[in-house]
């Protein structure tokens, strides 16, 4: 993990922070805040509002109007595969860029809001071609898109086959909705799980660090990932194969945790859209996993981190926790060697 700090300045000129400390959502948190609950679920933002509402609308788009015809799926063939893969390719590309041209080509809002004050390195050797953007370009393109359309034309494969159950939005639509809302929370349970096993130190200089080179990440290193990471990182769609679920459930679950990294680690905390008004993009939090490795493996809604004890809200107090269990270990291990 050193050799990723070397990379960048953990910090930069002009780095901000949010004023306020990072907060889980009052879901767990007891005694109950109903208040907090609710506001926390349908305010703006919140766990509805925006970005749930638009990834679920976006997957509801692609599968009325960017998706074969569920009746050819039963057969794997290469005419409705490639279809897939193209939208596929089509779709982060779009999404990435967005993200990209405006924050970083156009650099509309300059650094302000930006976590780290430097911009994306073109120079150094730890990426290829030398070249950060073009680096993770390459792995979400090669990588990801790849095995991202696999697991979802297997998935629907599937269920157009009758090898998994399908559940009609019809026939049971409160049930159907209710698997919608909860995909957040299924993939943020998957996730923890499985970043905490990536970083496990064999598995962290194979695999993950290929991901950590991005200490000062941009919105296209949210999928530069080494393939090892894609088959795991996605392989949360397989749990779909157990619940019984609809093909715009796989959709919205894949595009969900394919879209959401771009933002995810854009390095900004808000977005201006006029004179005075701001988006927040909310990844703070993330944002200090990378910059720490050590801290938030998890997401802001279920308080793993919390639970588990690495959780860092950007705080002193949260700072000196992770420094004396960092200091711990280290001691430790020096005491078995």
């Amino acid at each position: 993990m050193s050799d990723a700090t070397d990379l960048e300045k953990r910090g930069g000129p002009s780095s901000w922070q949010p004023p306020e400390l990072i907060q889980t959502a009052p879901i767990f948190v007891w005694p109950p805040q109903p208040k907090g609950l609710l506001k926390a679920l349908f305010g703006f933002p919140g766990y509805l509002w925006p970005w749930n509402v638009l990834y679920s609308a976006t997957a509801l788009l692609t599968w009325l109007f960017l998706t074969p015809s569920f009746a050819r799926m039963d057969r794997l063939a290469v005419g409705w595969i490639a279809i897939i893969l193209l939208r596929n390719l089509a779709l982060i590309v779009l999404v990435a860029s967005v993200w990209h041209l405006r924050l970083y080509v156009q650099r509309a809002q300059g650094t302000r809001y930006k976590y780290n004050g430097r911009w994306l390195s073109t120079s150094s050797s730890h990426f290829l071609f030398h070249n950060q953007v073009l680096d993770n370009v390459f792995w979400t393109i090669v990588s990801a898109v790849p095995i991202w359309t696999a697991y979802e034309v297997l998935t629907l494969w599937a269920q157009a086959s009758g090898t998994i159950r399908l559940v009609s939005w019809q026939a049971h639509p409160g049930y159907c909705l209710l698997l919608m809302l909860l995909i957040p929370l299924i993939h943020e349970i998957h996730f923890y799980i499985l970043h905490r096993l990536l970083h496990w130190a064999p598995l962290y200089r194979l695999v993950h660090s290929l991901h950590h080179k991005n200490v000062n990440p941009g919105p296209w290193s949210g999928l530069a990932m080494h393939p090892i990471e894609h088959m795991l990182y996605l392989s949360g769609v397989f749990l779909l194969w157990i619940i019984p679920s609809h093909p715009l459930h796989v959709l919205f679950y894949l595009q969900w945790v394919v879209f959401l990294p771009s933002q995810g680690h854009c390095g900004f905390g808000r977005v201006v859209l006029g004179k005075e008004t701001t988006l927040n993009t909310d990844n703070y939090f993330h944002y200090l996993h990378h910059k720490y490795f050590e801290v938030n493996y998890g997401d802001q809604l279920i308080p793993l981190d919390d639970w588990f004890g690495t959780f860092h809200d950007g705080s002193d107090k949260a700072q000196e926790t992770m420094n004396r269990r960092v200091l711990q270990r280290s001691i430790s291990k020096a005491a078995r060697n």
